[in-house]
């Protein structure tokens, strides 16, 4: 679900995003805006947003953050905080809004403690930004739940006072190789990670590390490469491309397609054509 408000430089761009084909939503935000300033205001999640343009002034717990492109912010639940431009060129940002249990996967002690909201990690800012805008684009809910609790996950251990668990998962391929087949067997619907989680005896965290370690690549990567595979074959018997990534559960014919090109490097309908090509 994609909601849009603004005009020109004041624009706020809102996604609904499920983990897991019937999990809880988390909300993804697109901003850019030269005037606009919060009012003082909190939320019952964690706020985490990463500045990608300009320069945004915070008013939270008694002092001020001034952020800048590339830095993370973490607001906690439930306290209060603004935020507005620091200059005349206004300020653009990303930011999710997490249930705060989705920030104790991978840590003990439970909801996890900031001291600091301003963060400097580059890594984890670049790949939080890669994970929102293509979240924002195609909102599928087995990606987002293999993308947004690791992510999480790694800004806990990294940035909170918490311990981590840890990582060490006997027997990662067995399970591995259990989630991949039901994921196989159910490429078009596919079961939430939480769910093949419990049927394991496993944490959703444990399923993603033993999950990663053994193949190299988090569960939706696995999925949409086999489901291209899938896709492959309908298009050399003369499929078109929309027909094709509904059989195989793409949500249309863009997701299809950016796999597509990510995996085989063309586009369905290019493929399709050259494939029929030689057969002429």
């Amino acid at each position: 679900m994609r909601g849009e408000t603004g005009t020109g430089r004041e624009q706020a761009t809102w996604t609904r995003a499920t983990l897991g084909r019937t999990g809880r939503p988390l909300y993804l935000l697109t901003a850019c805006f030269d005037q606009h300033r919060y009012a003082p205001h909190a939320h019952d999640e964690f706020t985490i947003g990463v500045c990608v343009g300009g320069e945004e002034v915070i008013d939270y717990r008694g002092g001020r953050i001034r952020t800048g492109p590339g830095s993370i912010v973490v607001l906690a639940p439930g306290e209060t905080h603004t935020g507005g431009p620091a200059a005349s060129d206004g300020y653009a940002y990303r930011a999710l809004y997490a249930e705060p249990a989705l920030l104790t996967e991978g840590i003990l002690g439970g909801i996890p403690h900031f001291r600091e909201p301003l963060l400097d990690d580059p890594e984890l800012a670049a790949a939080l930004r890669l994970t929102h805008t293509e979240l924002s684009a195609c909102p599928d809910p087995l990606e987002a739940e293999s993308r947004i609790p690791w992510l999480l996950t790694a800004l806990a251990r990294r940035h909170s006072t918490a311990r981590p668990v840890c990582d060490t998962v006997p027997d990662a391929s067995r399970i591995a190789h259990a989630v991949r087949d039901r994921l196989a067997d159910e490429l078009v619907a596919p079961p939430s990670l939480a769910d093949l989680a419990t049927d394991l005896g496993l944490s959703r965290y444990q399923l993603l590390r033993a999950f990663r370690t053994a193949m190299g690549l988090p569960p939706y990567a696995w999925l949409a490469q086999h489901r291209v595979a899938r896709a492959r074959g309908l298009l050399e018997a003369g499929y078109r491309p929309a027909e094709a990534a509904a059989l195989v559960g793409f949500a249309d014919q863009a997701h299809l397609t950016r796999w597509f090109r990510r995996v085989l490097g063309v586009t369905p309908g290019a493929y399709r054509n050259s494939v029929q090509d030689l057969r002429r």
